[in-house]
C-alpha cells in the first residue's frame, strides 16, 4: 500500500495554476488570469515539472507556451481533479441543504430559446446559490466542450453523438416546414417536400441542422434550391417571412411563434410524409461523475420541459 508520504509534492494551487496555463496562449495571460505574477507562475511550474519527474510545457518567449504531451495529459488530469475537489465540496454543502457553485451548461443555439429560459428562471430561484454559466453554439463546439471538461451540461440534437456522451431525452422533434403568410402552400395541413424543391431555401447552417436537411432531401431523391445559409435562427425566421423563401427548422413543444422580430407572419406546416424525426437531449460525458449540481440542473430542465411537453399536447 503506498503511504501519504510517498505522494507527489504538489497543492490544489499548483493544479489550478497549470490547468489555467493550457488554456492561455502566454505565461503572462495565465498569470494575469490567476492573478499572480509571470515570475511567480514559472516558478510554481518549474515546482511543479520537479514534483511529478516531467517536462509539461517548453516556454519561448517570442511564441508563448507549448504544453508537451505529458503536459497535455497532466492538464487533463488536473481539470478532473479540480472537478472532482469541487464536486466533493458542494456534495458537501448539499448534505447541509444548500446547492452552491458554478454550472457550466452548453445549449445549441437552434435550442436555446427554448430551454435556456425556464431554465434560468425557475432554477435559480430554488437554488439562488448555484451559479449557471451558459454557452451557446453549435454541435460542433458543444462535443468538444463537453469532452474536455469545459461544459457539464450540453443540450444538443441526438444526432450523431459521439459514444463518449451519455444522454437522456428531453423531448421528441421533427422537421416543420416554415412558410411566409403567403406562400402558396400555406393553408395546408402538411405539406410534400417535393412540392417545396424548386422554391429557394433559407438553409439553417448549424451544425448539425444543414447536414440533417440535406439528409432529408437524399432521401426523398430530391435536391434544394439552396438560395443563403444562415447561422441564425432568428435570422431565418426573418428572411422567410420577408418572402425570400421557406425553411425547415425543428419542431417544438409549444410550437414556433406565428411572427418574426419584424412583426410579420410566418406559418409553420408539418411535413407529409413526417421527416427528420429525433430527440432533444442533455448530454454529458460518460466517463465523469457530474457534481450534485449538474444532476440537479438535468433534473429541472427534464422536469421543466416535460411540464411543457405535456401543456401543449
Amino acid at each position: 500500500m503506498r503511504k501519504w508520504t510517498d505522494m507527489p509534492k504538489f497543492s490544489f494551487r499548483h493544479l489550478e495554476l497549470f490547468a489555467a496555463l493550457s488554456e492561455q496562449p502566454t505565461l503572462s495571460a495565465a498569470a494575469a488570469l490567476m492573478h499572480i505574477s509571470e515570475s511567480g507562475l514559472s516558478h510554481a511550474i518549474t515546482d511543479l515539472e520537479a514534483a511529478v519527474g516531467e517536462q509539461l510545457c517548453v516556454r519561448r518567449k517570442a511564441r508563448g507556451v507549448q504544453l508537451t504531451p505529458a503536459g497535455l495529459y497532466f492538464a487533463e488530469r488536473a481539470k478532473r481533479l479540480l472537478r472532482e475537489a469541487e464536486g466533493l465540496a458542494s456534495d458537501l454543502g448539499a448534505e447541509g441543504g444548500q446547492l452552491r457553485g458554478p454550472v457550466s451548461i452548453g445549449c445549441y443555439s437552434g435550442l436555446g430559446s427554448t430551454l435556456l429560459p425556464p431554465l434560468l428562471e425557475g432554477f435559480r430561484e430554488q437554488h439562488p446559490n448555484v451559479e449557471l454559466i451558459t454557452k451557446l453554439g453549435s454541435a460542433n463546439d458543444l462535443v468538444p466542450a463537453l469532452e474536455s471538461g469545459t461544459v457539464d451540461l450540453a443540450f444538443l440534437y441526438n444526432q450523431a453523438l459521439p459514444p463518449s456522451l451519455a444522454k437522456e431525452r428531453i423531448y421528441d422533434s421533427h422537421l416543420l416546414a416554415i412558410l411566409p403568410e403567403g406562400h402558396r402552400l400555406a393553408q395546408q395541413d402538411a405539406i410534400d417536400l417535393k412540392d417545396l424543391v424548386d422554391d429557394p431555401l433559407i438553409m439553417m447552417d448549424l451544425a448539425p441542422s444543414a447536414a440533417n436537411t440535406m439528409l432529408v432531401f437524399h432521401q426523398r431523391g430530391l435536391k434544394p434550391n439552396v438560395s443563403v445559409n444562415v447561422p441564425q435562427i432568428d435570422l431565418v425566421r426573418t428572411l422567410v417571412a420577408r418572402g425570400l423563401g421557406y425553411s425547415l427548422l425543428m419542431s417544438r413543444p409549444r410550437g414556433f411563434a406565428p411572427f418574426s422580430a419584424e412583426g410579420k407572419r410566418l406559418v409553420a406546416r408539418p411535413l407529409a410524409p413526417r421527416a427528420g424525426e429525433t430527440q432533444v437531449v442533455v448530454a454529458w460525458l460518460a466517463s465523469s461523475d457530474l457534481s450534485t449540481r449538474a444532476r440537479a440542473v438535468k433534473s429541472y430542465t427534464l422536469d421543466a420541459i416535460g411540464n411543457l411537453v405535456r401543456a401543449s399536447a
